[in-house]
């Protein structure tokens, strides 16, 4: 948006409500899915479950809780639309609508390879979905087809900047001979990552180096550093700014399915290990990617560095793959939705003007 000169506002609508609350809201999630990753997924079956039966879930009456914070800001900052890739805030809007509260054009922004549980009892204007394939899922949850447009997840533009395996590697320092496999860690993935590793550096051969990012986890860093310090074939990164080029820099990845990140990774042009999904949405996300071809795994931790060592070395397979991440995957979704609500916006006040005309007459 700023991009082509108009103005956005990335906002946590959360804060809204007091510090606190957002940053209570996010820790409870992080925490449930690090400690007890199995309890993540009953959850998400029940509130499949609890979509099916219930009309309206408590999940929307919490979230119309933020009505009023919301109704606030809008009136001191009016927005043309509101764009959101999170089902908190759909739901906020939904319950706003219901009471009569007025509001710009409302887009929201699927951005896992399913139908959450309680996309289908939200009504925003419109759903950017990531894939055709899914409407038919949608629509059977309740969702109006023509409220749908397969516009694909938005990444970075540094995702999609034409730079070559070479030119990444010069500007990160890295060796061009080398084979380089990247493991993504992150908050919530320590145990399961660090198990790759060592079972990496056990399978690999020696023309064969690995990229650690550990981001913001620096309890993470710390240890890998204690133990791998004398280990050249190991880099470990912590929180970077650079993922897009370690992702052109590398010949194979290996991450959790997260929807993001995966569309990342696709739209980079890099081959993917799914390695171990939290239960729930990321098990779909890694279904979607395995069906069509765009990335492979396993179902044990051992199956999947199999896979990625297997993958590393068989150049039609990865062919194949990147054929087939290039050809689902939409590089463009960003600036296919901005058009689109451009040109939504502008049928939207047509509308309101010619209206406006009849009652004047």
């Amino acid at each position: 948006f700023r991009a082509h000169g108009d103005e956005a506002v990335v906002l946590d609508y959360l804060k809204l409500a007091g510090e606190k609350v957002s940053r209570t809201v996010g820790n409870v999630y992080v925490e449930t899915v690090k400690v007890a990753p199995g309890l993540f997924g009953l959850l998400y079956k029940i509130g499949m479950l609890v979509s099916r039966l219930l009309r309206r879930s408590p999940v929307y009456y919490v979230n119309g809780k933020m009505a009023v914070y919301l109704a606030a800001y809008l009136k001191k900052h009016p927005a043309d639309v509101i764009v959101m890739p999170h089902l908190y805030p759909a739901e906020t809007i939904t319950y706003m609508k219901r009471k009569g509260m007025k509001l710009p054009l409302t887009v929201a922004v699927m951005t896992d390879y399913t139908c959450i549980p309680f996309w289908e009892e939200t009504d925003c204007d419109y759903y950017i979905t990531p894939h055709k394939k899914l409407h038919p899922e949608i629509i059977k949850r309740g969702i109006p087809a023509y409220k749908l447009k397969a516009f694909g997840i938005p990444v970075s533009r540094q995702c999609r900047e034409d730079i070559s395996r070479e030119q990444a590697r010069d500007m990160l320092g890295m060796e061009q001979e080398k084979k380089y496999f990247l493991l993504a860690a992150g908050s919530m993935g320590t145990k399961a990552i660090v198990h790759i590793l060592e079972l990496l550096l056990a399978m690999r051969s020696k023309k064969e180096n690995l990229v650690v990012i550990c981001g913001s986890n620096q309890k993470l860093k710390k240890k890998l550093q204690q133990k791998y310090k004398n280990r050249k074939e190991v880099t470990l990164v912590g929180y970077t700014k650079k993922m897009p080029l370690y992702l052109k820099a590398c010949d194979v990845i290996f991450t959790k399915p997260g929807g993001l990140t995966s569309t990342e990774a696709a739209v980079s042009g890099i081959p993917i290990v799914h390695i171990r999904p939290i239960p729930g949405c990321e098990t779909e996300n890694r279904r979607f990617f395995r069906m069509l071809g765009m990335s492979v795994s396993g179902k044990t931790a051992i199956g999947q560095v199999v896979s990625g060592v297997r993958l590393i070395h068989d150049e039609k397979k990865v062919k194949r793959m990147l054929e087939a991440q290039k050809r689902e995957i939409n590089p463009d979704a960003s600036e296919e939705l901005y058009y689109f609500l451009n040109t939504e916006k502008r049928i939207v006040n047509v509308r309101f003007t010619e209206n406006m005309k009849k009652m004047h007459k």
